[in-house]
C-alpha cells in the first residue's frame, strides 16, 4: 500500500477503500457511524447536523526546540481551528523572533558540535525508517487530527499519512547514496568532488497538505545531513508537532529537527531574514514567495527553493473518451476542496466535444458529495478558514460580473464552516479573473478552443507554470502538448500522480527548484572540489 501512487491513493473516486473510519482500532469505529452526508444541490439549501467529535487527542501544542516542547518566549499563543464549525480546537504556541533565534541556534549547534554530523549516513537512514514505521503505527490518529485541523476528508488524510510513510523511507533510502565524483583533469591532479550537506534548513510549509509538505522539505534535508527548523503554517500546526515528536521518539538528537508553529510577518519573516539559516525552502504563494526571496538576499544570500502558485491547464482534445476526460479533469480540480497549488483550474475542451462535456462536467459537479469530512463517503470537507472562503466566493462573484455562465454551484453549503458548493463556469474567457488568478477553491473554469495551436499559445498565456494536463488518444499529439507547454509537470490521461521519486516544480513565477525525487537533494548539499597535485603518477 505504501509504494501506491499518490493519484490512486487519493482520489476522490477510489479513495474510500483504504480506510473505514477508523475500523482498524478498536472502540474507535463507532462514533464515526453518526454525521451528514448531503449531497450538493443548487436548488436546495443544504441540512446540517452537529459535527462529528473526532476520537483523538492534541498532544501537542507547543514549540519543539532542542528536543523538547517549551512555550513561548513571550508566552503568547493563537487559536487553531475546527473549519466545520470554526470553533476552536486547542491553542498553539505563537513563535516570535526570539524563538526562531532559539530554535535556529539549536540547529546551528547540532549541526556543529551533536553528534548528528558524526553519525554515518546509514544511522541517518535508520532513524527515518523508524520514523515511517512510528507513522503508519499511528494512522489513524495523525490521519484525524489532520482532518480536524484541515478540513480534509478522513479517507483523503489516511491517504496521505499513508504516502507519509512512504517518503519517509524513500529518503531513508538515498541517505547513504549521496557521494561525489573522481574527476579527470588536465595536467596531473587528482580531482574529486564532495558533496556536503549546506548547514542549518530553514523550511516554511503550507496549510493546504501539512504532513506531506513536512516531508517533502524535512526529508531530503536530513538524508543529507542538515539540521532544520521547520515553521508550520498558522492555520494548521497540529499534525506537524505531532509528527516532529515521533522524530524524537525515533531518537533523532536534539536540535536536528525543530518545529515552531507563527505567523509569517513574525516567526516567518525572522527566519528568511536570519544570518544563520544557510537554506531556505518555501511552499505558499508567489506573492509571498518574492517576499521570502527577497528577505534571504538582503540578509545572508542564502539560496532559496520556491514551490508556489499555479493555474494549471487541463487540455481535452477532440479525440478524448469524454467520460473518462470529465471524471479525470473534475478530480483534477476538486481533489482537496481546489487547494491544490497545482490544481486544473484552466479546463480546456476542444469545440467538437465542448457542449457534451459540460453537461457531464455540470452533471458530475451536482453530484459530488459535500458535508462532514469525518464521515464515510464524503467527497468534499470546508474551505481552510474564513479569508480562504471569502477569497473564493469574491471570485466566484467576479465570474459572473464578468460574464461567465454559472452552470452550477456559487454559493456556501450549510450553515456553519466554510462549506462551498461545488461550483462550474462555461463561457469562460482569458482576460477573466477566474482564468487569470488561481482561486484555490472548487470552481471549475471550462473554456472552448478550436485547434492544437491556438490552445497552446492560451495555455502557456499565464504568469505560472507548475503543471499541466493532457487528455488525448493520439501519441503524436500527447507529444507535440508535452514539448510546446511550458510548466514542471505534464500529465497524460492522468493528474495529480505524486510518486516519492517524481520531481516537482514550476517553470516561471511558480517557483524556482524541485522538490521529491533525486533532483530535491540538490536543494540541501554544497558541491566542493578538492584538487591535489600528482608526483609521477602512474597514469592520468
Amino acid at each position: 500500500m505504501a509504494a501506491r501512487r499518490m493519484s490512486s491513493l487519493l482520489s476522490s473516486r477510489n479513495v474510500s477503500s483504504l480506510a473505514s473510519a477508523f475500523s482498524r482500532s478498536s472502540g474507535k469505529g463507532s462514533s464515526y457511524s453518526r454525521g451528514i452526508i448531503s449531497r450538493f444541490s443548487t436548488a436546495a439549501s443544504a441540512a446540517y447536523e452537529e459535527p462529528i467529535t473526532p476520537p483523538v487527542r492534541v498532544s501537542h501544542t507547543q514549540l519543539l526546540i532542542n528536543g523538547q516542547f517549551v512555550d513561548a518566549a513571550s508566552g503568547k499563543t493563537f487559536p487553531t481551528l475546527d473549519p466545520r464549525t470554526a470553533e476552536v480546537i486547542a491553542h498553539v504556541a505563537e513563535a516570535e523572533s526570539e524563538d526562531v533565534d532559539r530554535a535556529v541556534s539549536a540547529a546551528r549547534k547540532a549541526f556543529d558540535e551533536g553528534p548528528w554530523p558524526k553519525m554515518t549516513a546509514y544511522e541517518r537512514s535508520r532513524i527515518m525508517l523508524r520514523v515511517a514505521d512510528l507513522v503508519e503505527k499511528n494512522t489513524d490518529e495523525l490521519a484525524a487530527l489532520e482532518t480536524w485541523d484541515n478540513g480534509k476528508t478522513y479517507e483523503q488524510a489516511i491517504g496521505e499519512v499513508e504516502v507519509l510513510a512512504r517518503l519517509f523511507r524513500y529518503y531513508a533510502g538515498w541517505a547513504d547514496k549521496i557521494h561525489g565524483l573522481t574527476v579527470p583533469a588536465d595536467g596531473p591532479y587528482h580531482v574529486q568532488t564532495l558533496h556536503e550537506p549546506i548547514g542549518v534548513a530553514g523550511q516554511i510549509i503550507p496549510w493546504n497538505f501539512p504532513l506531506l509538505m513536512f516531508a517533502w522539505k524535512v526529508g531530503p534535508a536530513l538524508a543529507c545531513g542538515n539540521s532544520v527548523v521547520l515553521k508550520t503554517a498558522e492555520q494548521t500546526p497540529l499534525s506537524a508537532l505531532y509528527v516532529g515528536n515521533l522524530f524524537l521518539e525515533a531518537g533523532l538528537p536534539p536540535g536536528v529537527l525543530n518545529v515552531i508553529s507563527g505567523f509569517g510577518h513574525t516567526a516567518g519573516a525572522a527566519l528568511c531574514s536570519h544570518m544563520d539559516v544557510d537554506k531556505l525552502a518555501f511552499t505558499g504563494s508567489t506573492a509571498t514567495g518574492k517576499t521570502v526571496l527577497s528577505l534571504a538576499a538582503a540578509s545572508n544570500l542564502k539560496p532559496v527553493t520556491l514551490e508556489l502558485g499555479g493555474k494549471s491547464p487541463f487540455i481535452v482534445c477532440e479525440d478524448a473518451d469524454v467520460d473518462k476526460a470529465v471524471e479525470m479533469a473534475h478530480f483534477a480540480l476538486f481533489f482537496n476542496q481546489g487547494q491544490c497549488c497545482c490544481a486544473g483550474s484552466r479546463t480546456f475542451v476542444h469545440e467538437r466535444v465542448y457542449d457534451e462535456f459540460l453537461e457531464k462536467a455540470k452533471a458530475c459537479a451536482l453530484e459530488r458529495v459535500v458535508g462532514d469530512p469525518f464521515k464515510k463517503g464524503v467527497e468534499q470537507g470546508p474551505q481552510i478558514d474564513n479569508e480562504q472562503f471569502a477569497k473564493i466566493m469574491k471570485y466566484i462573484k467576479s465570474g459572473v460580473e464578468s460574464g461567465a455562465t454559472l452552470e452550477a454551484g456559487g454559493e456556501r453549503f450549510g450553515s456553519k464552516g466554510f462549506y462551498i458548493q461545488p461550483t462550474v463556469f462555461s463561457g469562460v474567457q482569458d482576460n477573466m479573473l477566474i482564468a487569470q488568478d488561481e482561486i484555490f477553491g472548487p470552481v471549475q473554469s471550462i473554456l472552448k478552443y478550436k485547434d492544437l495551436n491556438e490552445v497552446i499559445k492560451r495555455a502557456n498565456s499565464t504568469s505560472f507554470g507548475l503543471a499541466a494536463g493532457v487528455f488525448t488518444q493520439n501519441i503524436d499529439v500527447a507529444n507535440t502538448l508535452t514539448r510546446a507547454l511550458k510548466a514542471g509537470t505534464i500529465y497524460v490521461n492522468c493528474f495529480d500522480v505524486f510518486d516519492a521519486a517524481i520531481p516537482f516544480g514550476g517553470y516561471k513565477q511558480s517557483g524556482q527548484g524541485r522538490e521529491k525525487g533525486i533532483y530535491s537533494l540538490n536543494n540541501y548539499l554544497q558541491v566542493k572540489a578538492v584538487v591535489t597535485p600528482l608526483k609521477n603518477p602512474a597514469w592520468l
